[in-house]
């Protein structure tokens, strides 16, 4: 399948580009967390815009969004070969779309495992804590790793929907093609068919 030429940077770029994107994730993630221990007590609602945003402390044993409680090791060896398998794709990304998507996958992922393993009750059975509620839209509490996490999910559709590779190109739809074939095809009889008004024009 054809594609257009490539939007590349470096692979030291992409490679800043994700550590930036995965540091302003786990940054912000690990700061709010603090806070949230620090100045609330668990279980204590406090409300931020009525019922459209609250904040909600809860120490969550399973995965985003409170799923699957009672799995907190299972959660710790996938969230460790995550990002095993991150770090060393990394150098594969050529794109500064793709590379913000492993960023933020990387800070979300890496945010939530360090509740984990340094978290109570216990090294690898640490509980993530939870803060962020909106009953509105979805009825778990989540955490800024969460939404870094569903946010490189969406950046993924989008950029696999628009066909762009980690390399930065795009492959080209059919339709496109062929109309880009359609041109290239028409181009020489153009040319010949106006070689008579350009003699007559010389002639002249």
């Amino acid at each position: 399948m054809e594609a257009e030429p490539a939007a590349k940077v470096g692979s030291a770029t992409a490679l800043l580009v994700v550590a930036g994107a995965a540091l302003a994730a786990y940054g912000l993630d690990q700061l709010s967390k603090f806070l949230v221990v620090s100045n609330l007590t668990e279980g204590e609602i406090v409300p931020v815009l009525g019922s459209l945003l609250q904040w909600q402390f809860v120490r969550n044993p399973g995965a985003a969004f409170s799923l699957a409680s009672g799995m907190t090791w299972i959660f710790t060896i996938l969230a460790a070969g995550v990002i095993t398998f991150i770090v060393w794709f990394a150098r594969r990304i050529r794109s500064i779309a793709w590379a913000v998507v492993f960023g933020l996958l990387l800070g979300g992922v890496l945010g939530n495992l360090t509740d984990r393993l340094f978290r109570e009750p216990s090294f690898g059975l640490g509980h993530v804590v939870d803060f962020i509620s909106t009953p509105w839209l979805i009825p778990a509490i989540y955490n800024i790793a969460d939404i870094a996490i569903v946010s490189s999910m969406v950046l993924f559709m989008i950029l696999t929907i628009r066909g762009i590779g980690l390399d930065g190109s795009r492959e080209l739809r059919p339709a496109k093609r062929d109309s880009a074939e359609s041109v290239q095809r028409d181009a020489p009889a153009a040319a010949e068919g106006d070689a008579p008004l350009r003699e007559a024009a010389s002639g002249a």
